[in-house]
């Protein structure tokens, strides 16, 4: 494979990482004349059913999409993504230096103080992509780059989120997509994952710097998957002494059961973290994980600082932009989006008014049409801002309750989530469902649907608990629609399952699925995933 040109611009050059998810080549950028890392996934080795491949490729590009939102310098950056022949590609930012497991095997026994300063840094990233909302699903040693200065540069953001909705039919083995060592109890039994499951793996990480090892291990990945699920992990003092109380006591809450009794967020992991932080001296050595914190900012190792001029240069001041004026009266039709593919549902755009008379600025009707181009072409991210855009000038011209903003915020709400960005679609949603509750009743199909989106912004942003309260509000009203009232009722299963109320998700799991073998049959795809998701949550359940 080597010479080959991947999107007709990437040429592979040499392997430098494999695993379960694809292999990691370095590459020559043609185009942009740099180094660049490129990651390979093959659908087809991966998935069972040949018609998956194709749904995988659509969510791998709008994953990594969304995953190149997140703007931190502890994340790699991601520079292309797509599909060349059966295989998907994500192109990267090559990050110098070893990852941090063979970091951990270079420095055995790891000092204490570089594994707080390793999860520190982590805990910063892990803060910014919670804040997307993602969840990064596989953290791991192998997973975290060690840059020369001694920053953590954390890889395959979004990889496995994008795999996570069709973990065990990605697999030939039926096992999780991750890592069954650093896998949150969660995650093992199928249910749904949210930012604590990342803390369990941090604290797994951390576990492993301090003692050398994993605090769960087997000779199968569903024996280790046991022991997270039912076994108490091994105090950090027993193995090393000289571990700090408050250190040790913090490993245990992140590798806690319950995800409940896990440290709220990644926020407040670093503040127990803090004072344990170095704050003076020098770095021990190359590649010193303290060096962030002894040296903030300071140049690398070996790379001489630029001369700093004599005087700094003098830059003009930017011209002011334009006045914005009024806001058209009149706006042209939404375009007329594909329907959504995956479980949501999906409620298309409604057909606005045609324009009656040359409209005036800022101009409504052409930024419609620019949406309409862009949803068309796949660009959700401008989109979504010319969108937000438009939106506060409808409303200040046409009323917050006018059809014009209604159908935009309808618009804006949709697109947000088609983009991947929960946490601002959740207020639209929020705003729209009390508004159409409020003129057409809780039992409105339309304001159904907004909270029905709701619950699964809330899902996605980890928030447990208000999932579960709208799918329960809402399922009732699904009677007549068997496979909308399936749909919830699977994913109110699962949540069950993430909160550690295992028994009460299997037994709601397997009502449904006694009552879609009576509907679809055997066969149908439904009853075939919930028979695999119970026998593996079955198969990881006390033992004798």
């Amino acid at each position: 494979m080597n010479g080959r040109v991947i999107g007709g611009r990437y040429e592979l050059a040499t392997v430098i990482g494999q695993g379960g998810m694809g292999q990691v080549w370095t590459a020559y950028d043609g185009r942009l004349d740099r180094r660049v890392a490129v990651k390979l996934l093959r659908p087809a080795t991966m998935t069972g059913p040949a018609t998956a491949a194709e749904e995988l490729r659509r969510r791998f590009v709008r994953e990594c999409r969304v995953t190149a939102h997140v703007d931190h310098p502890g994340l790699v950056t991601v520079h292309d993504a797509g599909s060349d022949g059966d295989d998907l590609y994500l192109v990267m930012q090559h990050v110098e230096g070893a990852d941090l497991a063979d970091h951990l095997a270079e420095h055995e026994p790891y000092p204490w103080e570089w594994a707080v300063c390793v999860a520190a840094q982590l805990c910063a990233v892990l803060a910014a992509v919670h804040a997307v909302p993602i969840v990064h699903r596989d953290l791991k040693p192998r997973n975290v780059m060690v840059r020369p200065d001694g920053s953590m540069v954390v890889l395959d953001l979004g990889v496995a989120s994008v795999l996570d909705t069709d973990t065990t039919r990605l697999t030939q083995t039926g096992s999780p997509i991750g890592s069954p060592a650093y896998m949150a109890p969660e995650q093992a039994m199928g249910g749904a994952v949210g930012p604590s499951t990342d803390l369990y793996a941090l604290g797994v990480v951390l576990h492993e710097l301090l003692s050398g090892d994993v605090p769960f291990s087997g000779s199968t990945a569903l024996g280790v998957l046991h022991r997270h699920l039912y076994e108490p992990p091994v105090p950090l003092r027993r193995q090393r002494p000289e571990v700090p109380e408050v250190l040790e006591a913090l490993v245990l809450r992140l590798l806690a059961k319950d995800p409940r009794e896990r440290p709220s967020d990644a926020h407040e992991v670093y503040e127990h973290l803090l004072p344990l932080l170095p704050a003076r001296g020098a770095p021990s050595g190359p590649m010193d994980p303290t060096r962030p914190f002894l040296r903030p900012h300071a140049p690398w190792p070996d790379r001489p600082a630029a001369a700093v001029p004599a005087v700094a240069p003098s830059w003009p001041a930017a011209p002011a932009g334009p006045v914005a004026p009024a806001v058209p009266a009149q706006v042209p039709p939404m375009p007329p989006t594909a329907p959504r593919t995956d479980p949501r549902g999906s409620y298309p755009p409604v057909p606005l008014p045609a324009p009656s008379s040359p409209p005036a600025r800022p101009d409504i009707a052409a930024a419609v049409d620019e949406v309409k181009r862009l949803l068309a072409e796949g660009s959700l991210t401008q989109a979504v801002d010319i969108l937000g855009g438009i939106l506060p000038a409808a409303a200040a011209e046409h009323g917050e309750r006018s059809p014009v903003v209604r159908i935009l915020r309808k618009q804006y709400a949709s697109t947000l989530m088609d983009d991947g960005q929960y946490r601002r679609a959740l207020p639209e949603l929020r705003r729209l469902a009390a508004d159409r509750d409020a003129e057409a009743g809780p039992a409105d199909p339309q304001a159904l649907q907004f909270r029905h989106d709701m619950a699964l912004c809330l899902e996605q942003l980890g928030e447990t608990a208000a999932a579960l309260t709208e799918f329960r509000a809402v399922l009732p009203y699904y009677e007549r629609d068997p496979a909308r009232a399936f749909d919830i009722r699977q994913r109110i299963g699962l949540l069950l399952v993430a909160t550690g109320e295992h028994l009460a998700g299997q037994d709601q799991l397997q009502r449904l699925l006694f009552d879609a073998e009576r509907a679809y049959g055997p066969y149908h795809p439904l009853p075939v995933e919930l028979r695999r998701v119970l026998t593996h949550q079955r198969q990881l359940g006390p033992r004798p």
